[in-house]
């Protein structure tokens, strides 16, 4: 039978090098306590978080405004490149009017026949292709802004400044006149319709004088 020995208790195993702190557990952190310095964290987040919203909205201003800038450069160039084609298009036309006059007063001879005539007939078809527009009639009202008149006359047929004879047709192209319409005008004569507005007076005046003497005597 073994004897204990007075005055020695049992004590847990320490490993060795160990202070005797060691062997005691130690107290776990209180629930709910916050570790230092997290409100400063939030605060410089939200804060980084502002900035880059701000950078973003700058960013996304330039890209719209670059793409307006792009979409307006797009529609310049187009105008221009339209612009220029018109440009050309005239110019060319321009070289050609005098062979459709030669043409033209061909047809009116009777001369525009046999091979010059499928070969006129092919110009003016592709003339007309290329937007070429003839314009010009004789009785139609003299406009400055389309006319040119070479010949200028009186008639008494006529109410105000007129087209009597087309010397050379008017050309366009879209809305630009290529040549004005050369022609001979006639303006009324003079003195018509002060001549016209007397006997209008002296018709009204001799049917006042007749409805006051209550009609013509009868027989």
């Amino acid at each position: 039978m073994t004897e204990e020995t007075p005055g020695f208790e049992e004590k847990p195993d320490v490993p060795s090098g160990a202070t005797p702190d060691d062997a005691e557990p130690k107290s776990a952190p209180e629930e709910g306590a916050a570790p230092a310095g997290d409100g400063t964290g939030t605060a410089g987040l939200v804060a980084q978080l502002d900035q880059v919203r701000t950078a973003l909205g700058e960013r996304t201003a330039d890209l719209q405004r670059l793409q307006a800038e792009y979409q307006n450069y797009r529609r310049r160039v187009e105008r221009d490149r339209i612009a220029v084609k018109e440009i050309a298009i005239a110019n060319l036309l321009t070289e050609l009017l005098p062979v459709l006059d030669d043409i033209g007063r061909a047809r009116e001879h009777g001369e525009l026949v046999g091979g010059f005539k499928s070969v006129a007939e092919s110009l003016e078809t592709v003339a007309a292709k290329m937007g070429l527009q003839q314009f010009g009639k004789e009785g139609e009202p003299f406009d400055p802004t389309i006319h040119e008149a070479l010949m200028h006359s009186y008639a008494p047929d006529v109410t105000e400044t007129t087209c009597v004879a087309i010397l050379q047709p008017g050309y366009r192209l879209g809305e630009r006149t290529i040549r004005p319409a050369r022609v001979a005008v006639a303006e009324p004569q003079p003195g018509a319709q002060t001549v016209k507005g007397a006997d209008a007076e002296s018709a009204d005046a001799d049917a006042a004088e007749t409805k006051e003497s209550g009609g013509p005597d009868e027989g």
